[in-house]
């Protein structure tokens, strides 16, 4: 029987709750598929921190390339100050595992609500390519004159050219994969006007020369926000840099029913990916039943798919169509789902396997 090894870190909050759920629906499509997981699980988060001063040593990294894969629930602790469990623990293992892209597919379900009038699930299906090694997430810049009245910030947007190529590519090719065959660069070229001219050059010398099948476009990142509001229809593919990347993919998860099934993966395509829901920790609903798993479910499927267990993941995927479709839950949102976080793994378990 083919087995793969997933490190679990089910992270702070409700982050347990929602992997434990992700771990039924993964094991019980393992078992009917024929294969099956071995995992470790690794206790970094807010609670570790805060009894040892210890975020994400560096001998954890080298434990990690030993697994097919990272199975994360959340990252955030309310008694340890923003940012460093977000870059000691998340940055740092994106980083050092080289998890180039931040994968996020934006998927109305039938059944589930969006604030979007008249929208309908065909016309919210598309994907978020976000590189996710680059831009001013890496740290570069300083302060000078801190806590004085002349004090500057300084936070440097920086890109090379290969990091730009390789996010390039695997949008490409999942835009080539896709029925229209459609890729939209977002950026924000008329202003960030040296890595902006960097990523349109790339993009379209790429496209011309090596996917002409694809259609490219471009938006400006604040006409993104707007167009995935008004015409959400409009998009298949879309690539951006890392922080415009984190700011529409939060958009996204709200128009496709907010962040409680909304899956996300951080992918290396030669290495270690992992996987995760984008939302929080959600600290207040900890150990309550009531949080909903549905983003950590869809983000196991997300990981079967990449590990190339598709059957398994088409599985899942019917699953939380019939669950929201047939409305078997009331809804997304915590606490209103008409179940318990617990009841809501039993019944995509049970319709992954029937």
């Amino acid at each position: 029987m083919k087995t793969y090894q997933i490190a679990i870190v089910p992270g702070d909050g409700t982050g347990t709750e929602v992997v434990r759920e992700g771990m039924k629906v993964l094991n019980a499509v393992a078992a009917k598929e024929g294969f099956k997981f071995e995992t470790a699980t690794f206790d970094f988060g807010g609670d570790r921190y805060l009894r040892t001063g210890e975020t994400l040593p560096d001998s954890a990294i080298e434990e990690f390339k030993k697994f097919h894969a990272i199975y994360l629930g959340a990252i955030g602790h309310p008694d340890v100050k923003p940012g460093i469990l977000e870059q000691g623990i998340l940055l740092k293992m994106r980083f050092a595992l080289d998890q180039y892209i931040n994968l996020r597919p934006v998927k109305l379900y039938p059944g589930v609500e969006t604030p979007l009038a008249n929208k309908r699930p065909e016309d919210i299906d598309f994907v978020v390519v976000r590189e996710n090694s680059g831009g001013a997430y890496t740290g570069m810049g300083g302060v000078e004159a801190k806590g004085t009245p002349q004090e500057v910030g300084i936070q440097i947007m920086k890109y090379g050219r290969y990091q730009v190529d390789r996010a390039l590519k695997f949008a490409f090719e999942i835009a080539m994969k896709r029925k229209r065959k459609k890729l939209v660069l977002c950026h924000k070229t008329n202003v960030l006007t040296f890595c902006g001219d960097l990523w349109m050059r790339a993009f379209e010398e790429m496209g011309k020369a090596r996917y002409p099948q694809v259609e490219r476009d471009y938006n400006h990142v604040d006409a993104t926000t707007m167009w995935m509001v008004k015409n959400p229809e409009f998009y298949e593919v879309i690539v951006t840099e890392n922080l415009f990347g984190d700011i529409i993919t939060d958009l996204a998860a709200c128009i496709q029913g907010g962040m409680g099934i909304a899956a996300g993966g951080n992918i290396n395509p030669e290495g270690v990916s992992m996987f995760e829901p984008i939302g929080g920790s959600a600290p207040k609903y900890t150990n309550q039943n009531v949080i909903n798993p549905m983003a950590a479910i869809l983000s196991g499927a997300m990981m079967l798919d990449h590990l190339g267990e598709r059957q398994a993941a088409k599985r899942i995927d019917a699953a939380v169509t019939k669950a929201t479709g047939e409305k078997l839950m009331k809804s997304q949102a915590a606490g209103k789902m008409g179940m318990g976080t617990t009841e809501v793994g039993d019944l995509i378990a049970k319709l992954a396997t029937a």
